[in-house]
């Protein structure tokens, strides 16, 4: 960088510039996923819009890659660079609800626990993740899945507009009202177009308190669970939200002592409609007699964080994902297979259901492809030991390969660790794909934005 543009540049900068050698670059520089270990050359933490803009002015003139930070918990390190800038957006957080409207203003560098707070104040949420220290914008600008999808369909289908900077340094308001074309873009390829400052959600009412926990079961039990799923879920009410995994029991409460180590099958469900329906909508899995029952009436708010300290920053972390097309015996087999094969109890597959009001958003009314699928699949592993990322990463490979024949179209692209033209056009389809192309040569021809599972303009 020239000495004098990087001067002139922090004068007029109203937040944090953290270039390498300052006091907090190191940790200014760490993202969540410890795999990822990249030295930018700059950080700037922008405090307003005007930082933004001023941050890409800068980059483009420096010729500089631009990474885009929000809560920085991209799997494949997205939201960091090695020698490029990282335009972080970690001080421009807030949130503010209409509680009459059912709509809330949330800026770009916000974390779920706080929209989720703000939205609880007033008896009301948006459907978001599952862990609470994830941005909003990474979440949201992929899909947005999590325990509402089903009763209130994905974030993305709950945004109502977004205010974007573009490569150009133009400011646009993107909703179905206004630049409606990008907007079918930003819902599931957002990253690729521009830097989101600020969204709009629409709100549901929703008390405080929802019915959560875990049914476990031992492994020979798998293939009766699933046969009462495929029974029960396709009229399972839109406020049951459920998920079906395969994992290695650990030696800890609640899961008996004697299944340490043994491939476990497991349940959680999150019930979010009114607690006196709770019993009956979950009666047809817990009469199954899990050797754990965990589910009990429970604070939104606890259950929104209660993910947080196992998925703690500055553990390593690898995933595949997909869709699954459905709950058949083989893939069964093979999920159990590659879980007793895994090399740590970090290591899992799980299911979450669909359908709902999910099913009933137009596939083709955005981007985002997948939630026609009965399904979502993740692959999961998490450990600490630098010296088990190779076989940690194989399982993850070796496990998808096996589980890839049972999966649907689409894949949801915040999983996604592998990039490229043929994972890109995998995630979103030849037709989808052909028409982010023309979009990303409108907003961003020069492929400022490429940081994330780009769509190259060509």
């Amino acid at each position: 960088m020239e000495t004098a543009a990087l001067a002139t540049f922090g004068e007029a900068f109203q937040g944090e510039i953290v270039p390498p050698g300052s006091a907090n670059y190191e940790t200014a520089r760490s993202v969540w996923n410890a795999m990822i270990d990249r030295r930018p050359a700059l950080i700037a933490r922008c405090a307003g819009v005007e930082d933004v803009l001023s941050a890409i002015r800068f980059a483009r003139d420096q010729d500089l890659v631009v990474a885009v930070r929000s809560g920085g918990h991209s799997v494949g390190g997205f939201s960091t660079c090695d020698d490029g800038i990282v335009i972080d957006l970690s001080l421009l957080q807030g949130v503010r609800v209409d509680p009459e409207a059912r709509i809330a203003r949330v800026a770009g560098g916000t974390l779920l626990r706080d929209l989720d707070a703000a939205a609880q104040a007033f008896g009301l949420a948006c459907p978001v993740g599952v862990v609470g220290h994830t941005g909003v914008a990474g979440l949201t600008l992929g899909g947005g899945l999590g325990r509402l999808q089903r009763h209130w369909g994905y974030s993305i289908d709950n945004m109502l507009a977004v205010e974007l900077v573009t490569a150009d340094g133009e400011q646009l308001r993107v909703s179905e009202e206004e630049n409606a074309d990008l907007f079918w873009g930003m819902r599931g390829a957002g990253p690729n177009f521009g830097i989101v400052t600020a969204f709009e959600f629409r709100l549901h009412e929703l008390g405080q308190t929802v019915t959560q926990g875990v049914l476990l079961f031992p492994a020979e039990r798998a293939h009766r669970l699933a046969a009462r799923v495929r029974e029960w879920a396709p009229s399972a009410s839109d406020e049951v939200m459920t998920s079906f995994g395969f994992g290695l029991a650990v030696d800890e409460p609640p899961s008996p002592p004697e299944l340490a180590g043994r491939p476990v099958v497991y349940m959680s469900a999150t019930h979010s409609g009114a607690p006196d329906e709770a019993d009956e909508a979950l009666r047809p899995l817990r009469d199954l007699g899990p050797l754990v029952d965990t589910i009990e009436p429970r604070r939104y708010l606890d259950v929104q964080t209660m993910a947080d300290e196992e998925m703690a920053w500055g553990k390593r972390f690898y995933m595949k994902g997909g869709f699954l097309a459905e709950l058949s015996n083989g893939y069964l087999d093979a999920g159990l297979d590659s879980v007793a094969a895994a090399p740590s109890p970090g290591c899992s597959i799980t299911l979450w259901l669909q359908g709902g009001a999910i099913a009933r958003v137009d596939p083709d009314a955005m981007a985002f492809t997948g939630r026609e699928a009965p399904f979502w699949l993740g692959v999961e592993a998490e450990w600490d030991d630098r010296a088990l990322d190779d076989a940690h990463v194989e399982w993850g490979r070796s496990t998808m390969s096996a589980l890839q024949p049972f999966t649907a179209a689409g894949h949801y692209v915040n999983d996604m660790v592998e990039s490229g033209e043929d994972v890109v056009r995998s995630i979103y389809g030849d037709d989808k794909y052909e028409r982010l192309v023309n979009l990303k040569r409108t907003y961003d021809p020069d492929n400022v934005f490429r940081l994330n599972q780009n769509i190259e303009p060509g």
